[in-house]
């Protein structure tokens, strides 16, 4: 279902998204974008927890991915693989080994077919394309279990076309109403909502934040601090986001969240078992999230404070990577403010997924209101002005997001996730399709609520292919 808990979470620097562009698989979400689609939620188990369990269904543990390289040259397809996994009781350890196969069929190609002397190149000169080190990158990422509530979890990885490194550190602690979570990165990938990323040399953030009460109350509290100026990997021509700029802000935020069944077909025990000629079988659904047809209307309301104690008026440059020039963002960055936010769902569901056709079509849709502030100021300003606020202000349009899932055959389910704003378009008037993402999941029983999914974003142009577990 719509995971309004989004709401929340992307007021925040620490929800991932998924991305092939690192090793890791993911990239942030923005503060102050709208909400991202819920088909771009990063899954909650680790790349190396994801390659170790996909590697055992594909051929030699290769997993495809695609996404654009820095250089045309290298092609947007690639290979991963889970090079090493040692583990024991408290302690393991993960290395990730990527390779784009285009640039090194192409170099060898060309060693054959451009041979002005007729030669057969040797097996020498063959494999010296092999080392070229730009067609590789590698990932190492080790955990730690530093008691059974805590653990420390280290990463760093190394793109062969690129000059430096990724490196990551995060510690998490678990108490029984909380969770605390100390994450830096250096530096660390941001996407914002037109799918461009941005590269901050120094994250650090500190969070703590509770877990959801029976009452449906929520809160979250935290610091943040970006050092460095913010770095455009493939935006052209367009300026940083404020909250990505140098400073350091204290944040705080609640929600509260309600849900209701207008109607639902509970599971009995004549959908568990099923009788066969060979007596009766147990067949449960294949995720447990989806085993009863409902229809149902849910809601989530909240608010935020945040204040930036370091000066975020003074103009920022922006380094756009790949020609070297420079531009300046004369953006301002308010010291102090407090926003409401909230979202509004409503799904339905036919069928209970355990047949092998036609027992299952889903539709959630939500409207999301991602600054009550930033929308009242615009209809205070009125339609003439309207353009030019939602240009300036993201958040000051209302979003409607759309998901459709309709099961293909058995475990198999086609999904499509679209957020539609409602603002207009320079040239256009009325609603216009923002983003969308197309995917393929593969339900795995055994894991109750778990499945194998490959996803394409048109809109990034890129895909890959995860492993979910209880992603609602």
């Amino acid at each position: 279902m719509a995971n309004l808990r989004t709401a929340m979470d992307s007021a925040f620097w620490d929800l991932n998204v998924s991305s092939p562009h690192t090793l890791e698989g993911s990239a942030k979400a923005i503060p102050g974008d709208p909400f991202p689609l819920d088909g771009a939620r990063a899954s909650r188990a680790l790349r190396i927890q994801q390659l170790s369990l996909l590697g055992t269904g594909f051929p030699l543990g290769i997993i495809p991915s695609y996404s654009p390289a820095s250089h045309k040259d290298s092609g947007s397809f690639s290979l991963q693989s889970l090079l090493l996994r040692p583990a024991t009781s408290n302690w393991w350890l993960g290395v990730i080994g990527q390779i784009r196969p285009k640039k090194l069929i192409s170099s060898i190609k060309a060693e054959f077919f451009t041979n002005d002397e007729l030669e057969v190149p040797t097996f020498k000169d063959a494999a010296r394309h092999f080392l070229d080190k730009s067609l590789y990158s590698v990932g190492l990422c080790t955990e730690f279990l530093l008691t059974p509530a805590s653990s420390v979890k280290l990463s760093t990885e190394g793109d062969g076309e690129k000059k430096g490194r990724r490196s990551k550190v995060m510690l998490s602690h678990e108490l029984p109403y909380h969770d605390i979570t100390l994450e830096a990165a250096w530096p660390e990938l941001f996407i914002d909502h037109k799918g461009q990323y941005w590269d901050v040399p120094e994250s650090i953030s500190l969070d703590l934040s509770s877990l959801v009460s029976e009452s449906g109350l929520r809160y979250r509290v935290g610091i943040h601090k970006n050092s460095g100026h913010p770095q455009a990997v493939n935006a052209v021509n367009d300026e940083a986001p404020t909250s990505l700029m140098p400073g350091l802000c204290a944040k705080a935020a609640f929600s509260y969240e309600k849900s209701r069944d207008l109607w639902r077909q509970k599971e009995t025990q004549n959908d568990l078992m099923v009788k066969k000629d060979r007596g009766w079988f147990w067949r449960p659904s294949y995720d447990v999230r989806l085993k009863e047809p409902h229809a149902a209307v849910s809601g989530i309301f909240g608010g935020s404070f945040a204040a930036w104690f370091q000066d975020g008026h003074s103009p920022v440059a922006v380094e756009l990577r790949g020609d070297g020039n420079t531009s300046s963002s004369t953006k301002k960055r308010s010291p102090v403010s407090a926003d409401f936010f909230g979202s509004i769902c409503y799904r339905f569901q036919h069928g209970k997924f355990r047949e092998l056709y036609g027992d299952l079509t889903r539709i959630d849709a939500h409207l999301d209101i991602g600054s009550a502030s930033a929308l009242a100021k615009r209809v205070v300003n009125g339609f003439k002005s309207s353009s030019a606020n939602s240009a300036i202000d993201p958040m000051s349009s209302p979003r409607i997001n759309l998901i459709f899932q309709q099961q293909v055959v058995g475990p198999i389910v086609f999904r499509v996730d679209s957020r539609v704003s409602l603002a207009s378009l320079p040239g256009k008037r009325g609603p216009h399709i923002e983003d969308f993402i197309y995917s393929l999941s593969y339900s795995l029983r055994l894991l109750q609520s778990g499945k194998v999914v490959a996803w394409y974003s048109p809109k990034r142009k890129e895909g890959m292919i995860e492993l979910r577990v209880f992603e609602f």
